[in-house]
């Protein structure tokens, strides 16, 4: 690849192998995976400790000045994230953050904040970078975009079989329902919301093993990039 820098954005609903998928391509590739997702789960995280509420704009972007948010990658690989110095990466997991980073993810102040340091990655390194808005907010010129999704049932089903890997297991109908919410939530913000880019490709794995996923992602990479 010489000296060229590649970025793949990838956007989609919550549930849709996103993270997965994009880790894996990442590392078949020897790119950086940034899962902003991840870093919207840590501000939640901080606004739940503090019981700010989520909707509130104004009490949210009040806790940003104290916010101290840092990624890192382990020897595996893995994205870890790191809330003013404390390793999250587990907590911000938990089901009830997911809600925390679906509402603050809709502040302006917010992803303002996180913006740039997000830009910044893509600027410095080789990224497969995924979330909600990477092709249409953040990444609008990424090389090559995809919009990732499943049926909100398939999304549940992967959700509840990871929960109960987990040992946290939770009822498959109210995952379901929260997945709807949380999608009704991401595409109906004011605050750049959830839609596929314009020129993104859509890929949609409803019924795909992760295999299947992995390796249809990596065609569509390779092909267009010519990789």
């Amino acid at each position: 690849m010489e000296n060229k820098r590649y970025s793949i954005a990838i956007d989609g609903p919550s549930g849709a192998g996103k993270s997965t998928i994009a880790r894996a391509a990442a590392k078949e590739l020897n790119f950086v995976y940034v899962d902003t997702g991840a870093i919207y789960r840590t501000v939640g995280c901080q606004a739940r400790r503090l019981g700010a509420d989520p909707c509130d704009a104004e009490a949210v972007a009040a806790l940003l000045p104290g916010l101290d948010i840092t990624m890192a990658y382990g020897d595996d690989g893995l994205q870890r994230m790191y809330l003013n110095g404390e390793d999250v990466t587990e907590e911000i997991r938990l089901p009830e953050v997911s809600m925390y980073a679906s509402r603050v993810s809709a502040v302006p102040a917010v992803r303002a904040f996180l913006l740039e340091m997000q830009r910044d990655m893509a600027r410095k390194h080789s990224v497969i970078m995924d979330g909600r808005d990477i092709g249409t907010v953040v990444l609008p010129d990424a090389d090559l975009k995809i919009f990732l999704t499943a049926s909100p049932e398939d999304r549940a089903r992967r959700r509840y079989e990871e929960l109960v890997k987990r040992g946290t297991p939770q009822d498959f109908d109210t995952l379901l329902k929260e997945i709807r919410e949380r999608d009704y939530n991401d595409s109906h913000r004011a605050a750049a919301p959830l839609r596929p880019a314009e020129d993104a490709v859509l890929l949609d794995t409803s019924g795909n093993t992760f295999p299947q996923s992995r390796d249809q992602i990596l065609t569509i990479i390779r092909e267009r990039l010519g990789l």
